[in-house]
């Protein structure tokens, strides 16, 4: 058992631009149904900001609503780019590691990697809660030489230095990247194995012990000295429950995004709930979605105990008192039902 393109069981492609694959910046998410919204709004955000330029997107997902390809029709035919939706069957990755936060879909960029090879040289995998503000013409021209693929680091230098102790690898203090934007050489990712040893490592129970980031662990164990590292400008994070973080300080949440091309909204509130839409730094999501075809599209509300807690917490610094406690009486309803 490993990772492989053996696990596409359906392809649906939207057509406008018949050139080859070749001639387009193809950039490739894997998704599961919580991300539908991210990853459409994401796409329609490239489109928008970069008019001028050849794309092919390539959608990996475990769930195929009728909904999703309507959807994904539309934004074809408004941008005229291609889009292909791959149904993948994920029962066999269901003996790899996963957290509330990190589902089996974090797993499909490995899927990604090996159904490509020998079809493209590169291809972006990025994240479908990652929004595009600026131009990505650059990314066409990148050479790789001898490297793997395209990164960007992820936070600081103590927060490498605190990885390097947990994974137990000395090289990773020098630089750790965030695994939500990747420019992948897939010449070299299918030569250096990638994919067996990263299958190797998640299914070894006593190594993957260490790993709380998963996938993204074990691509920096496997990629040491192999990565060349771009701006931060590809891949600037935004936490929206720092939020929550800066109210006991007395100043906004305001991060510096005036040299963001690819901004990503990490942590478990996503700029596309509800409760998060009021915030400045989730504008540029919400502002992307409303000039796209899903512009109709309702936001979602809070469903999981998870979601409920952050709901609670983000209603009541609104001021928002009254639904806030309601959430959190639901989200407790939740917890104890667990047990």
């Amino acid at each position: 058992m490993h990772f492989s393109a053996n696990h596409i069981i359906k392809k649906i492609t939207f057509y406008h631009n018949n050139s080859s694959y070749s001639n387009h910046l193809n950039i490739a998410y894997g998704i599961d149904k919580n991300f539908f919204l991210g990853c459409t709004v994401s796409i329609s955000s490239i489109l928008i900001f970069n008019p001028e330029l050849n794309f092919s997107f390539h959608i990996f997902t475990n769930h195929l609503p009728c909904y999703l390809e309507k959807n994904l029709k539309l934004l074809s035919e408004k941008y005229k780019t291609n889009i292909t939706l791959y149904l993948v069957d994920d029962i066999n990755l269901s003996i790899l590691p996963t957290t509330k936060n990190w589902t089996i879909a974090t797993y499909f960029r490995f899927i990604i990697a090996d159904f490509f090879y020998q079809k493209i040289d590169k291809i972006i995998y990025i994240d479908a809660d990652i929004i595009c503000i600026g131009s990505l013409e650059e990314l066409f021209t990148l050479t790789f030489e001898e490297n793997i693929a395209y990164v960007v680091t992820d936070k600081d230098a103590i927060w490498w230095n605190k990885c390097a102790i947990r994974l137990d690898e000395s090289k990773l203090s020098k630089g750790y990247f965030n695994a939500g934007f990747l420019l992948i050489n897939l010449n070299l990712w299918h030569e250096y194995n990638i994919n067996s040893k990263a299958f190797e490592l998640l299914s070894d129970n006593d190594k993957s012990k260490k790993f709380t980031h998963l996938d993204q662990d074990v691509l920096n164990l496997l990629l040491i000295e192999k990565v060349k590292y771009l701006d931060k400008k590809y891949n600037q994070q935004v936490s929206i429950n720092y939020e929550l973080k800066y109210k006991n300080k007395n100043t906004p949440y305001s991060p510096n995004l005036d040299q963001a091309i690819l901004i990503h909204y990490i942590g478990p509130t996503k700029p596309w709930h509800k409760w998060a839409s009021n915030y400045k730094c989730a504008q540029y999501f919400i502002n992307a979605k409303q000039q796209s075809p899903l512009k109709s599209m309702p936001l979602l509300s809070a469903t999981t105990s998870t979601q409920m807690r952050y709901c609670s917490k983000h209603k009541i610094l609104q001021k928002k008192y009254f639904s806030g406690i309601i959430c959190n009486i639901i989200y407790c309803i939740k917890k104890l039902t667990k047990h």
